[in-house]
């Protein structure tokens, strides 16, 4: 059987499925400026802009299928009126378009609550779509995401440290593209195959994230992964090698 290509979007971090038009975005946090402000930092709202965004790449690659995983709002375990009234504006603007899939994360209770019944809001535990595990990560994943040859997954918003020669300090969103450590997954999941298992940024670019570099990944994607071995993008395409070498 042939394996569906999964291929990062250049200069955005959204994960593409051409041969089944699906589109990949992860953690959105909508209201997450409300935190922001709250701690003295006046940042305007991301979620025009996300929305502008992912419909352009809606259009762009005429996708019919768009999987959130997960963290669409932000603030726990209560929303702001405002931020209710965001969610559900993004979301209906987006499902004029697609059929749209939530995976939810961590961020994401009572979020139900905010969908149209035609959205499909699926376990917290993950789900497969069209042969492709999804999940947000915050969480042991099913069984049946394990299975697949392909995983996708969040919750980490995972950033490179780069250091320059006078020992500046950035840190670049990035992608991961790791396997498994085959000891630890066959202890977990006795039945799971060998996945290829890519590593989302956060769609929006407030949220900040983790330098896997010198840092553990969050949730337990931490323990199944092989992170040393893991190849690292940046959004624009440049292959850094594999964690372990870049310091």
């Amino acid at each position: 059987m042939t394996t569906i290509e999964l291929q990062p979007i250049h200069d955005e971090p959204a994960l593409l499925c051409k041969e089944k038009l699906l589109l990949i975005i992860a953690d959105l946090h909508i209201g997450i400026e409300t935190e922001l402000q709250q701690n003295g930092l006046q940042v305007p709202s991301q979620t025009g802009l996300m929305q502008e965004r992912v419909i352009a790449l809606i259009e762009t690659y005429e996708i019919t299928d768009l999987v959130i995983l997960g963290d669409v709002k932000h603030n726990i375990p209560t929303a702001s009126t405002q931020e209710r009234s965001d969610v559900r504006r993004f979301l209906d603007a987006l499902h004029d378009r697609v059929a749209l899939h939530i995976i939810p994360g961590n961020h994401d209770g009572n979020l139900g609550r905010l969908l149209s019944p035609d959205i499909t809001l699926y376990s917290s535990d993950g789900a497969v779509l069209d042969g492709i595990g999804l999940v947000h990560g915050h969480r042991w994943p099913s069984e049946e995401v394990m299975r697949c040859d392909q995983v996708a997954v969040a919750h980490t918003h995972p950033t490179i440290m780069l250091t320059d020669r006078l020992g500046y300090r950035t840190f670049e969103p990035c992608w991961l593209r790791a396997s498994c450590d085959q000891k630890k997954l066959q202890e977990k999941y006795p039945a799971a195959r060998d996945p290829i298992v890519f590593v989302l940024p956060a769609f929006n670019p407030l949220c900040g994230g983790i330098a896997v570099n010198t840092d553990p990944m969050l949730g337990p994607f931490h323990t199944l992964l092989d992170i040393p071995n893991a190849l690292v993008y940046l959004l624009d395409g440049s292959a850094l090698g594999k964690v372990r070498d870049i310091k």
